[in-house]
C-alpha cells in the first residue's frame, strides 16, 4: 500500500508560549512542491484567509468521494461534464464530550453530455456507491451525509 505524507512548519512568533498569545498559523507542504497556509479556525482565532485542518478533511472527502464516482461512471459508460461540490465541515461535541467534526455534509451537482440522462434514482444510487467506496470516507465511519441537489 501507499505511504502519502506532507511535511508541516510551525514557528513560534512571540517570546514565550503562553496559552491565548501565540499564533497557530503554519504551512503544510504538498509533495515538497505546494505550499498552503493553515491555521485554527476562525472560531478559535484563525485568519479566516487561510485554510483550517476541519475544510481540509471536507476537501479531502470531497475530493476524494468525486473522484471515486468518477471512476464509478466511468465503468457504467455514464459521460459526466461537470462536477460541482459544496461540502461543509460541522464543528461541534462527539458522544464523549471532545470537539470534533461531528459531521461533513455533500452537496454534489453532476451534469452530464447533452443527450444523456439517468433517473434521480439512478443517480442516488451512484453517489451511495461512491460513498460506500471512498477511502476517506471509509476512514470517518458515519459522519458523512450526502445531499443530492
Amino acid at each position: 500500500m501507499s505511504d502519502l505524507s506532507i511535511e508541516l512548519h510551525w514557528q513560534r512568533a512571540t517570546p514565550v508560549l503562553q496559552p491565548g498569545k501565540y499564533s497557530n498559523a503554519h504551512t503544510v507542504l504538498y509533495n515538497a512542491s505546494y505550499d498552503m497556509q493553515v491555521d485554527s479556525a476562525p472560531d478559535w482565532g484563525g485568519d479566516p484567509a487561510n485554510t483550517n485542518p476541519e475544510q481540509a478533511l471536507a476537501s479531502a472527502l470531497s475530493s476524494c468521494h468525486m473522484m471515486t464516482f468518477l471512476a464509478l461512471c466511468a465503468k457504467a459508460d455514464w459521460p459526466v461534464a461537470s462536477y460541482h461540490d459544496y461540502a461543509v465541515a460541522h464543528l461541534g461535541k462527539n458522544p464523549k464530550g471532545q470537539m470534533s467534526v461531528t459531521r461533513i455534509d455533500l452537496h454534489p451537482v453532476v451534469r452530464f453530455d447533452t443527450g444523456f440522462s439517468v433517473s434521480d434514482a439512478e443517480l442516488e444510487q451512484m453517489q451511495h456507491r461512491a460513498h460506500r467506496y471512498c477511502f476517506i470516507a471509509n476512514s470517518l465511519a458515519d459522519s458523512v451525509e450526502i445531499n443530492i441537489l
